[in-house]
């Protein structure tokens, strides 16, 4: 028995920085929505309960450490499945972007396999397990855009979003979430003042389907930290400025950044652009309400 999910990727229109967490993670507020930039995830079912991992990219674990296996695990001894799956990954987002890829994967296995496997889960219990597996995983269940709290797991829908396109550009560089999140911390302990809150402004603008609104209040407390560490993600930030985006923002701790616009003849000519000086550009559109 096969089954077929996509894993789509996300980007963040906001993300505030509250506080440190005793847990150590930190307490954040940040409206996701999702993209047709995706994965394709396939699940062939066995009768034996191995879990084996194939990819077309070389840029994942196939092992224990990808969150995808875990997904698997997880619900596997959690419900005590006798059965085992084969899952094949076709990657196609990027890596370590700042774009939820892996979190999304692991999402989709759990769907695929409440499906393969006949658990008959809903989908709260779902988000139970998947708050277990990162801070990202609950979102990617849905794929609506939404509001995020706690570590990111606590979600509140938001209306769907008015349509546009967007121009996305990886830069070939490897940034770990957990450090940036860090030096965020020191810096913002050094500088009172260091604090930005874009979350309300755009809450409203998004009830009110107001594309220049939203595209005018785009904000990431991150991008301080990752722009002066990587000086690249602020040169792509500043060529898709002039090459016409409308709004543009580093999303999540980067590297990756987009640049929204209204039509695809716009968003073709920014993409060549980039496609000039950068290997990784993509374009996509926002879907997770339709």
């Amino acid at each position: 028995m096969l089954v077929f999910e996509k894993a789509p990727a996300k980007i963040n229109l906001t993300l505030d920085i509250l506080s440190k967490r005793e847990d150590g993670f930190h307490e954040i507020r940040t409206i996701l929505t999702s993209i047709d930039l995706v994965d394709q995830l396939v699940f062939l079912k066995q009768k034996t309960p191995l879990i084996s991992l194939y990819s077309d990219s070389k840029a994942i674990p196939l092992n224990k450490d990808n969150l995808v296996f875990k997904a698997a695990l997880l619900l596997q001894q959690k419900f005590k499945i006798p059965y085992g799956v084969k899952i094949f990954i076709k990657k196609k987002i990027p890596v370590a972007a700042g774009l939820a890829g892996g979190s999304s994967d692991a999402a989709a296995t759990l769907r695929a396999l409440n499906r393969l496997w006949c658990c008959n889960l809903k989908m709260d219990q779902l988000k139970e397990m998947a708050k277990d597996l990162g801070s990202d995983v609950s979102y990617c269940l849905f794929n609506r855009t939404c509001v995020a709290l706690g570590r990111g797991e606590k979600l509140k829908f938001l209306p769907p979003l008015p349509f546009f396109w967007l121009v996305l550009a990886v830069p070939p560089l490897k940034v770990f979430t957990a450090s940036i999140y860090e030096k965020y911390s020191f810096l913002s302990n050094q500088d009172k003042g260091y604090n930005n809150f874009f979350t309300s402004k755009m809450l409203l603008h998004i009830a009110n389907k107001d594309y220049k609104g939203i595209v005018n209040s785009l904000g990431n407390c991150l991008e301080k930290v990752t722009t002066v560490l990587y000086p690249e993600v602020l040169k792509i930030k500043e060529l898709m400025m002039q090459y016409g985006a409308d709004g543009v923002l580093m999303s999540g701790s980067g590297p990756a950044v987009f640049g929204l616009v209204r039509t695809y003849e716009k968003a073709k000519r920014i993409y060549n652009s980039l496609k000039k000086v950068l290997k990784n550009v993509y374009i996509a559109r926002n879907f997770g309400d339709v």
